[in-house]
């Protein structure tokens, strides 16, 4: 079942949360939906869920639109808020028996999609505690079981690996690429890493609009210019250095970190470390490192939501 978003606008008073943005989730796709906080994302993904309305444009889950038929479209969607709301006072069992039924599960079928979600989420030796007993880590694995335990062919997870360890987050990604063959996933969360080993896809959003849509390999060519070289020289004074490679046609900026690491922004297409080995060979500088460094998630992250 496919999400498509249509000229999607919100506003909280004056201030426009989501501004006019569309784009659209296939089914079997996982979407990496990444931003600042503040950007618009839970907005974006509340009213996905139908959690709240919508103020222009529409959402249409399937071919039907969230806005004239949001409560049949629900039982389609499972969702994971960022603040995982439980009932601390109820066994995790009872828990799941609660949520099965609130989502529409029939009572028949209810005991095997415990024991299928005890099984998915490693709730096993915590199933009989109280919820307010378990640690953050198993808080959000009970949060991801009330998510998935009506089968629903949409998944909404807002940093569902949140309070986890790096076994359990190995595990929760694992989970989510099987689930995403089958189902449409959006994969909300600030580990930027997260999103390179999970995700099909990526949009990033920023002051309500989107700023970026496509596969990580497609935003690094797109930031071709934002390459970057670190090189070490030595024989040199570092300022005059700094200088010389700054005049290079090739170099957009230079820096110097504390270890006297030369940090060099390439312009795209220019071949920029010919350049600064012919440079150091005319200065009789000796040149000890040159390092092309590929343009990370978190670099292209921090060009587009910093302006």
């Amino acid at each position: 079942m496919d999400i498509q978003i249509e000229n999607l606008t919100k506003f909280y008073g004056a201030q426009k949360a989501v501004d006019d943005i569309s784009f659209k989730v296939k089914p079997g796709e996982i979407l990496g939906f990444l931003g600042p906080n503040g950007a618009g994302k839970t907005t974006t993904m509340k009213m996905i869920t139908n959690y709240i309305s919508v103020d222009r444009g529409d959402i249409k889950i399937g071919g039907k639109s969230v806005v004239s038929e949001g409560d049949e479209l629900r039982r389609f969607v499972g969702y994971l808020p960022e603040h995982n709301p439980l009932y601390h006072d109820m066994a995790v069992i009872d828990y799941m028996e609660f949520s099965a039924a609130l989502q529409g599960v029939p009572s028949h079928l209810i005991p095997s999609k415990i024991e299928e979600m005890v099984k998915v989420c490693g709730l096993n030796a915590e199933k009989h505690k109280l919820i307010g007993e378990l640690s953050k880590g198993y808080r959000q694995r009970v949060g991801l079981a009330q998510a998935m335990i009506h089968d629903p062919e949409i998944l909404i997870l807002d940093e569902p690996t949140t309070g986890l360890d790096p076994n359990q987050i190995v595990e929760i990604r694992k989970l989510i690429k099987h689930l995403g063959k089958e189902k449409t996933v959006i994969l909300c969360t600030h580990i930027l890493p997260e999103v390179e080993a999970t995700c099909d896809r990526i949009l990033i959003i920023n002051k309500g609009k989107i700023v970026a849509n496509g596969t990580a390999s497609d935003l690094r060519k797109q930031a071709q210019g934002q390459s970057l070289i670190r090189a070490k020289v030595e024989d040199g004074e570092m300022e005059k250095v700094k200088s010389k490679i700054q005049e290079l046609a090739s170099v957009a900026t230079v820096e110097v970190d504390d270890k006297e690491m030369i940090l060099i922004q390439c312009k795209p297409d220019m071949p920029t470390a010919r350049d600064i080995f012919k440079l150091c060979v005319k200065n009789k500088w000796v040149l000890t490192e040159l390092t092309p460094s590929e343009t990370s998630l978190e670099d292209i992250f921090r060009n587009l939501t910093t302006s």
